[in-house]
């Protein structure tokens, strides 16, 4: 049995309507920011899920969380990220006849100490699951760039929260809110930040100098949806994946011109999770309609073909996948984590539903803690933060601890500390 830690009660109030920061009697000590003590954006410092920090315990269920600091947030399924001694995450303020307002907020991250805030007005309206921003906030080169549900853009000084820009995606560029509001995190690629907001025309990504907020180019036909654009090195050049409501779709990371669009539409147009790119094939998962597998041109950047599909088992939601050595680990909605062989798609295991609780919107965020010895690390919806070694053979949890109410919102894995959020708070725990 995997050791269990339950300090933390595993239901939390919905909604704070202020921050304020809660010091622990045990003084943290302080965060360093290089390589694995940072979180800078949405999936972590290469937004792979790759977290393998120094330090990692021999033994992992001989380690207890210590809790070092927390603060009261709003709502919001917006991901932490942590960079240069900072912990960033958004929400929303409502109700109690306060005026509604999206917040970016800049915490210290070794005391907890409230460093800088901006907050612009808002309107969810009757937004289905419209507690707060969906999106993580991207931290490069001293900025930060955000992208609230109703799509405004905001760059800002990372360490004095000026604003450098705003923008309104809708009102500016044409953008065209998708039903959930957008989700979709900022990524950065070379001058330009790429925000996936489905402008009318041709703007499923838009492209802005990430300087200035000025229009760089624009490119794909398809809608909003909510997975976070990513650039993939396919052997015929960088591509530019966007996972749209209707098609996956490769462009030119320079310019948005179209290499490819792929057919994959989605029932109400969930495409989430980040496309997944090994051994020549780019992995997609969705809810209803199952995985596809598309094989990539090793020379043409425009050839692109469906390599294998399957639709019965391998149907991933929110969860981003995890890679390793040929095979992947899904979480699917009916069979809980999945672990198959990416070449083909054959089911090795099935933890049925051990990691989360089974339900209509199973949710996990997926790390590797030390990718050499097969160990994982997950936040899963219940706000239980577990330890488990996945192999191709089998899947061994090994410790459990709560350390967050109800979440489906993406932890920040930076040094030896887990930063997680709820709809009314932000913990931040030392765990080993």
């Amino acid at each position: 049995m995997p050791h269990r830690f339950t300090s933390v009660p595993r239901s939390l109030p919905f909604l704070a309507l202020t921050v304020a920061v809660t010091l622990c009697a045990a003084a943290p000590s302080s965060i360093q920011a290089s390589g694995t003590e940072e979180w800078p954006r949405f999936r972590g410092p290469n937004g792979n899920g790759g977290w393998n920090p120094a330090g990692v315990p021999g033994d992992v269920t001989e380690s207890e969380p210590r809790l070092l600091w927390k603060a009261d947030l709003g709502g919001g399924y917006g991901g932490v990220t942590v960079a240069q001694g900072s912990v960033y995450v958004m929400d929303r303020q409502s109700g109690s006849g306060k005026a509604e307002v999206e917040r970016i907020l800049c915490f210290d991250a070794a005391t907890g100490k409230l460093r800088w805030e901006h907050s612009y007005p808002t309107s969810y309206d009757s937004m289905d699951y419209g507690n707060g921003p969906r999106a993580s906030v991207t931290v490069h080169e001293g900025r930060a760039y955000t992208l609230g549900a109703r799509g405004v853009a905001v760059c800002l000084d990372a360490v004095t929260g000026k604003v450098h820009w705003q923008v309104d995606l809708v009102k500016d560029h044409g953008g065209v809110i998708p039903t959930w509001g957008f989700a979709a995190s900022p990524f950065i690629w070379k001058d330009t930040v790429l925000l996936h907001c489905g402008a009318q025309p041709n703007g499923s990504v838009v492209a802005l100098d990430r300087h200035s907020g000025r229009e760089r180019w624009r490119g794909g036909s398809d809608p909003a949806g909510y997975c976070t654009p990513v650039v993939i090195q396919s052997p015929a050049g960088p591509q530019l994946i966007q996972w749209g409501p209707k098609h996956i779709t490769s462009l030119n990371p320079d310019s948005g011109a179209e290499h490819w669009r792929f057919p994959y539409e989605i029932t109400y147009g969930v495409s989430i999770a980040q496309p997944l790119y090994h051994e020549g094939l780019l992995f997609v998962s969705g809810y209803w309609h199952g995985s596809r597998a598309l094989r990539l041109g090793e020379k043409d950047l425009k050839e692109v073909s469906l390599a294998w599909s399957e639709e019965k088992t391998l149907c991933g939601l929110m969860s981003q996948p995890l890679y390793k050595d040929g095979h992947v680990y899904l979480l699917t909605k009916a069979e809980g984590v999945i672990c198959f062989r990416l070449q083909d798609g054959k089911v090795q295991w099935k933890d049925g539903h051990q990691l989360t609780p089974k339900d209509r919107n199973p949710q996990i965020s997926l790390v590797w803690l030390d990718e050499k010895q097969n160990l994982a690390c997950g936040l899963n919806a219940s706000g239980e933060l577990f330890y488990a070694r996945f192999t191709p053979e089998k899947m061994e949890e090994l410790a459990r601890h709560q350390i967050i109410g109800k979440t489906w919102a993406h932890p920040a894995f930076a040094g030896n500390r887990v930063f997680a959020r709820s709809d009314s708070e932000l913990r931040v725990w030392q765990v080993w």
